[in-house]
């Protein structure tokens, strides 16, 4: 099994222990070694306390596996008000919230701000000023969940 996914697998029991899911792994390089990033959620959001019963869990497994066998550092945390869509499950949790995307449109890149209606195998359908528009998944660049901090 691959450092990744079986950090991955880690993480995944320890969420369920704590009652959060996994949201999402990211592993960066950096001068001070490997750093490790674990994202989790759960509907109303994770608490503090949650992430740190997480971070205990996973901590004591990739120790006493030795499964990073190189310096690196572990954090645990929400992905915040405004969390990046990357994977298939996380536009399914934003479905009917605010998000912010930029697609390809023939040679344009266009960015906006809709409501994330429905979610289907190859696209999403975003409601726009009154207007439903599909986008392919495949033209999707960038695209997270949108808090508007002027209300």
């Amino acid at each position: 099994m691959e450092q990744k996914e079986r950090i991955e697998h880690i993480a995944k029991n320890a969420c369920s222990d704590v009652n959060v899911a996994l949201y999402d792994i990211n592993l960066k390089r950096a001068s001070k070694g490997l750093i490790v990033l674990i994202y989790i959620t759960k509907i109303g959001g994770a608490t503090i306390n949650e992430c740190k019963k997480v971070s205990r869990i996973i901590s004591e497994i990739l120790e006493a596996e030795d499964v990073i066998n190189e310096r690196y550092f572990l954090e645990v945390s929400s992905p915040g008000l405004e969390r990046f869509l990357n994977q298939k499950k996380h536009y399914v949790s934003a479905i009917d919230e605010k998000i912010q995307i930029s697609f390809a449109d023939g040679e344009n890149i266009i960015t906006l701000i809709g409501i994330l209606k429905e979610v289907l195998p190859e696209s999403i359908k975003i409601e726009f000023e009154d207007a439903l528009k599909e986008i392919q998944l495949t033209d999707v660049k960038k695209a997270k969940t949108y808090f508007d901090y002027k209300k």
